[in-house]
């Protein structure tokens, strides 16, 4: 489990609002790719999946007040995991610190 600071603070209901309208296009730039990205909300946890290349569930972000807390759930050998979680962190930094 990796943590970051929530500084801004985000909510749940901001955090998926900003990871939906602004995360696709980051890290499809960041990788010169065109990537299937969704989202799912439920309370305080956000879930991230790339359905073409990772089944299932990739990352959970859970919001709490003072940290985001991000849980890898994807495998050794799929895909580059390290990259799109490198640039997950990369965005979320840049949105909630």
């Amino acid at each position: 489990m990796i943590a970051i600071d929530n500084v801004q603070p985000l909510s749940p209901e901001s955090l998926f609002d900003l990871l939906k309208t602004e995360f696709p296009a980051y890290v499809n730039e960041q990788l010169g790719s065109n990537l299937a990205v969704e989202f799912a909300h439920v309370a305080d946890i956000v879930n991230i999946s790339f359905p073409e290349i990772i089944d299932g569930n990739a990352y959970t972000i859970t919001v709490g007040d003072n940290n985001l807390e991000i849980t890898d759930h994807t495998t050794e050998g799929t895909y580059n995991t390290e990259l799109l979680e490198q640039h997950l962190m990369e965005f979320l930094t840049l949105k909630a610190g």
